[in-house]
């Protein structure tokens, strides 16, 4: 059972990192640092946006509209760390104490 701990634990860490990096990526699209004609950058931003527009979407439809804020990446993350504090917490599960 350590080992189930130890995996949702990675996949809770893959998906914070794939969230900051699709956060990250916004900005320099936004900021045009990034160029979205550019074959790499774009394969990458419609990848991220595949993997991640499931997940905000349902959240989006939740939260108000915020004009042109989206705070559907925050209430991700917070999420997140509320099942990984949750997950800590009940470690003794895992490890059969």
């Amino acid at each position: 059972m350590q080992s189930l701990f130890q995996i949702l634990m990675l996949i809770l860490d893959v998906i914070w990192f794939i969230i900051i990096a699709h956060v990250i990526m916004s900005w320099l699209i936004n900021f045009q640092v990034l160029n979205l004609r550019q074959p790499l950058v774009a394969q990458i931003w419609d990848g991220l946006n595949r993997l991640l527009e499931p997940i905000y979407s349902t959240i989006r439809r939740v939260l108000p509209p915020m004009g042109g804020l989206d705070l559907a990446p925050l209430v991700t993350l917070i999420a997140i760390y509320a099942i990984r504090i949750i997950l800590a917490n009940n470690a003794g599960f895992f490890y059969g104490y």
